[in-house]
């Protein structure tokens, strides 16, 4: 859920609003009211309809403490007391921490939110590029905020998001982010693709992807360091999604994650002038590329999962390459993440632009968890 639209930094490589995408120039900074309640009405409605037992709530933006931490409480107050008797609802704010308070993680915390922040890094080297739009640095009120999370709410802490930069030093970036105590780490690759590569990867003009591509892999290198420093550690430092996400998937296991597997996206944005639209990393591909065309005064979430690009998302293996569905790799990679695949020539049927990336990844965790299992009885 967009609750504010806006953000109060302008950090230089934000897909968003620095990005191709430009709908949101149209829209209201904040949700209305009006917005908000068809929005907690669409919610329930479909937990009733498809008996769900936990909904995941995600208040976003933007800057979503711009609307205020009593205003989000009251956001989910109302979604946890119209939902059917059963139903959970998890709430996680994702915020960039400058406007964190302790009266206000306390609020939130009350209201059973838990509070997810996005830095570049644990350190101010780490977080040049995240600047307010007069060009000061975020970094002196993010690293208060987080630490203000970290020593006095650990409860309420959900944990941090991070995007990889293969410029880094990946074990100096890491334990810089452990300093901050994080329950949880999302490593994300920074969202580009065929016609807008990210940065740091070879001339794409060569599309050969898949398994013996030859292409130099910075982004998995940088990871498979990481996963070495985390792996053998005595003790659980922090959970990485992206790692547990990748050994569950080559044990067989279930998993979920945009970035691997073949498990269908289960989730929808609401902007705050009403509109239903697709996940926003879209935006990274192409002006409107997550537009929808359905509002929540319309229509339903149903409606939304009937969505043409939503069904294609849904459609696991029969909606990739075929270079994809013959990769050995498949189950566990899923042809990456689908924002990822785009080339403004031909669409999303494409390998993921980190197809080499993803598979220096995974062979490496492979290999990692045979060795930890080798000799162990059947």
């Amino acid at each position: 859920m967009k609750v504010h639209g806006r953000c109060n930094l302008a950090c230089r490589y934000c897909y968003l609003y620095e990005g191709p995408d430009r709908t949101w120039r149209d829209r209201p900074a904040a949700a209305s009211p009006a917005v908000l309640d068809r929005t907690v009405g669409r919610i329930t409605e479909h937990a009733a309809a498809h008996r769900l037992r936990r909904v995941a709530l995600v208040l976003h933006g933007g800057e979503p403490l711009l609307a205020g931490p009593g205003r989000l409480a009251a956001l989910t107050d109302a979604v946890r007391e119209r939902v059917p008797a059963g139903c959970t609802v998890h709430t996680t704010v994702q915020t960039n921490a400058t406007l964190l308070t302790d009266a206000g993680i306390t609020t939130l915390a009350r209201h059973g939110i838990r509070v997810g922040i996005s830095l570049d890094g644990g350190l101010a080297a780490h977080n040049t590029l995240r600047t307010d739009h007069a060009g000061r640095p975020s970094w002196p009120a993010a690293s208060r905020g987080a630490r203000l999370l970290a020593d006095h709410h650990p409860d309420a802490y959900a944990g941090i998001l991070t995007v990889v930069d293969p410029r880094t030093d990946p074990l100096e970036m890491y334990e810089s982010l452990l300093a901050l105590r994080p329950p949880a780490l999302d490593l994300l690759l920074p969202h580009g693709n065929w016609s807008s590569p990210p940065p740091g990867l070879p001339d794409l003009t060569d599309t050969a992807v898949g398994p013996g591509s030859g292409r130099a892999t910075p982004y998995g290198d940088w990871l498979c360091t990481v996963f070495d420093r985390w792996w053998p550690a005595p003790r659980r430092e922090t959970r990485i999604r992206l790692f547990e996400e990748c050994v569950a998937l080559l044990l067989g296991l279930p998993a979920a994650t945009e970035s691997l597997g073949l498990d269908p996206l289960n989730a929808v944005v609401v902007e705050t002038d009403g509109s239903i639209e697709q996940v926003d990393s879209l935006k990274s591909a192409y002006d409107g590329a997550a537009t929808t065309g359905l509002d929540v005064f319309r229509h339903t979430f149903d409606d939304a999962l009937r969505h043409p690009g939503v069904a294609a998302r849904q459609a696991g293996a029969g909606a990739l390459a075929a270079a994809c569905r013959a990769c050995p790799l498949l189950t566990v990679c899923g042809g990456g993440h689908y924002a990822h695949r785009y080339r403004a020539d031909n669409g999303f049927g494409n390998p993921s632009v980190y197809c080499a990336d993803l598979e220096r990844l995974i062979r490496h965790v492979a290999a990692r968890l045979a060795e930890a299992t080798a000799g162990d009885p059947p």
